[in-house]
C-alpha cells in the first residue's frame, strides 16, 4: 500500500521543548480531542479513536564500520474507519 505523507517536520529542539510538545499530544489524547500539527505552510488535524495502536521502537542504524544513529520512535496507528474496538495485550513501562 503506498504511503501518503500528510505532514512532516524534522529539526533539532532541546529536550525541554520536545517534552513540551509530547505533553501537548498527551493532553489532547487524554481529553479525547484531535491533534493539530502546524509548521510553516503545513498543517494537519487528526482525531485518533479511543484505542489506537501505540508502537514504540528503539533503533540503532548505520554502516557496519561507521558511526551509528540512534532513535526512539513513537507512533499511533489506526484505520480511518476504526470504531475504537478493544485490543488486549500486555502492559508497558516507560521510565
Amino acid at each position: 500500500m503506498p504511503e501518503e505523507v500528510l505532514f512532516k517536520m524534522e529539526r533539532k529542539f532541546d529536550r525541554a521543548e520536545i517534552a513540551d510538545y509530547l505533553r501537548q499530544v498527551a493532553d489532547s489524547l487524554e481529553e479525547g480531542g484531535p491533534i493539530s500539527l502546524k509548521a510553516g505552510d503545513q498543517s494537519v488535524e487528526m482525531d485518533p479513536p479511543g484505542r489506537p495502536t501505540f508502537e514504540i521502537k528503539a533503533e540503532r542504524e548505520g554502516p557496519t564500520d561507521g558511526p551509528k544513529e540512534l532513535s526512539i520512535e513513537f507512533e499511533l496507528e489506526w484505520d480511518e474507519a476504526d470504531s475504537g474496538k478493544e485490543d488486549g495485550g500486555g502492559g508497558l513501562e516507560i521510565g
